[in-house]
């Protein structure tokens, strides 16, 4: 079964990407955690090398089975060791046809010890997308094993 909701776009730390031009990461997080992950068997190399972030205020969600999970990954001498899950998603833009395969980046808020996220707010790995702008719709879509969502008006 597959479950879907509309979010907006919006901006994130920018850690991610390297744009927040913290000494520690200065090509970004996702350079850093890029060899831990493909080592693992999951090479993200051809997604941008940032996240997308997508505001979800107007739907709750449910992480359920990701596609991957590495447990304690020490990518940082800076941090301790983080846990990833990624679940298989796809993007939309609103009012376009192209659909963005793509993955919710989680690393699981209990091992993530800076950048907290808003929980309303889902990061995603893609393929860059030209229309994505802060402020656009996007849809995301999954299967409702990975991801649930439901509306909460």
């Amino acid at each position: 079964m597959v479950s879907s909701a509309v979010g907006l776009i919006t901006r994130g730390h920018r850690i991610a990407s390297g744009q927040h031009r913290d000494i520690r990461f200065p090509k970004g997080t996702l350079a850093m955690q890029s060899p831990f992950f493909k080592q693992n068997g999951f090479d993200i190399t051809r997604f941008f090398k940032g996240t997308l972030n997508i505001s979800l205020q107007n739907f709750n969600f449910k992480l359920g089975q990701p596609r991957y999970f590495f447990p304690h990954i020490k990518w940082s001498d800076d941090l301790p060791s983080e846990n990833f899950s990624f679940y298989q998603c796809s993007l939309t833009m609103n009012k376009h046809s192209t659909i963005y395969e793509s993955f919710v980046y989680w690393p699981h808020p209990s091992t993530k010890p800076e950048f907290k996220q808003d929980p309303s707010v889902l990061e995603v790995i893609a393929p860059f997308i030209q229309e994505a702008q802060y402020g656009c719709e996007i849809i995301i879509t999954a299967d409702s094993a990975n991801i649930n969502f439901s509306s909460n008006i």
